[in-house]
């Protein structure tokens, strides 16, 4: 058994001023979409199907506590689901009312808002445009790849839906994002879906990978009761690989394509998360995505009726940490069983993943996606493979952005090297 341990590193975050972010849940579960993959599907198990609502009380303290707990300067709202549009606009008029009156320091609140786009309309894009939110639109390529996973509760297309509010979001100049699944389904069409997402106007891109272990068990709820459980990693002792998953192989040669074409294209003009973070940590940047850090721990979601868990992928009861009705949020955060929970990303990862080359950037990626067992006995990413070869692959052109970097210059002059190199390499 492996030795718990702090670091310096992990005391200065405990004891330094505190920063946080929450996925905040105000419908919880409820969505339109019935997406095959959706992880957050199976909380209706604990939570019911009936429609859900943040309550206004509890909004109230939930946004007053949010400003006060997070000590730094800018503090972001992140709403999320489920599918957080279903709660209507005016709950988001009463979000933004609260965030004036609960910060008497002048902060700067920023609010995002992760959305499958297919509810929006003019009303609520002049509303994102005037408080200046972020939206992020979740849509895994053309529709014969979007179609296969989203469809809505009647078993229909979304995508079409999907396009029309993206292009809503562009006629009122409303700043998104795309949020891509990488399933099994992805794979081989790394660069079709890359410039497939260029096309509509994405500018920033993010891609998150399917990587799930599921159960079959039976429900009270009728409708639940024919749909897989994705399960914890560490309860995954009678599960069987989800077929939505991506191979190690498939995700490896996902991210390696859209990478070949976007270093000869597209750098300082489209930005993907990965390639961004991998660059950053290349020059000593810490990643601003939990999942790539050597600890975790401040990204909480909160639920509709106040229920805390440690993460969002693990809203499970065991990882239930508190509730906004009866516990302050600054004490939820500062618990020891949060911060265990983050620093256990670091002291329960493989020894394997420790000794890695490429553990300054991975930080062995988030614990839900702990699937393989290694040769010690310990845990570590599903996908390994597939990262370290989109590590290795790109390792030249970082090299040479990080040089840029260091001589003061923008990273976009990395294209014509870039471009000779591919030439004398085909």
């Amino acid at each position: 058994m492996k030795k718990k341990f702090l670091t310096l590193s992990d005391a200065i975050k405990i004891q330094g001023p505190k920063a946080f972010t929450a996925m905040t849940k105000p419908v919880g579960s409820n969505c339109n979409l019935y997406c095959k993959y959706c992880y957050y599907l199976d909380k209706e198990r604990f939570y019911g199907t009936g429609r859900k609502l943040f309550p206004d009380d509890l909004l109230e303290r939930y946004i007053r506590q949010y400003i006060e707990s997070n000590e730094v300067p800018v503090v972001s709202f992140v709403w999320h689901g489920g599918e957080p549009l279903m709660a209507g606009l005016d709950f988001y008029k009463r979000v933004v009312e609260l965030q004036f009156k609960h910060n008497p320091q002048k902060k700067r609140i920023e609010n995002s808002i992760q959305t499958n786009a297919t509810l929006l309309n003019e009303e609520w894009c002049r509303f994102f445009k005037k408080y200046d939110f972020l939206v992020g639109v979740s849509i895994d390529g053309p529709k014969s790849i979007h179609d296969e996973n989203r469809i809505n509760r009647e078993g229909f297309s979304s995508f079409d839906k999907t396009i029309k509010g993206i292009d809503l979001l562009k006629r009122f100049k409303v700043e998104f994002n795309t949020l891509s699944v990488v399933s099994n389904l992805s794979e081989g069409k790394g660069k079709s879906i890359y410039i497939f997402l260029k096309s509509i106007g994405s500018h920033y891109m993010q891609f998150l990978p399917a990587v799930d272990y599921i159960i079959q068990e039976s429900s009270s709820i009728p409708q639940l009761s024919s749909r897989p459980i994705i399960v914890s990693p560490f309860l995954e002792s009678s599960a069987s690989p989800a077929p939505w998953s991506v191979s190690p192989e498939g995700y490896g040669k996902f991210l390696t394509d859209i990478f070949d074409e976007w270093v000869v294209n597209d750098v300082g003009k489209i930005f993907v998360q990965l390639f961004d973070l991998t660059l950053a940590s290349r020059v000593g940047i810490e990643p601003s995505v939990c999942v790539y850090r050597e600890t975790c721990g401040v990204n909480i979601a909160v639920e509709h009726n106040g229920d805390v868990y440690s993460c969002d992928h693990f809203v499970y009861p065991e990882h239930i940490v508190g509730n906004l009705y009866r516990d302050d949020l600054q004490n939820i955060i500062s618990s020891p069983g949060q911060i265990n929970f983050g620093i256990n990303k670091r002291n329960t990862l493989s020894r394997e993943c420790l000794r890695c080359e490429y553990y300054f950037a991975c930080g062995g990626e988030c614990p839900k996606h702990r699937h393989l067992i290694t040769g010690e006995g310990d845990r570590k990413f599903a996908l390994c493979e597939g990262i370290k070869a989109y590590y290795k692959h790109t390792e030249p052109y970082m090299k040479y952005m990080t040089e840029l970097l260091a001589q003061e210059r923008a990273p976009r002059e990395i294209i014509p090297w870039a471009r000779s190199r591919r030439s004398k390499l085909d």
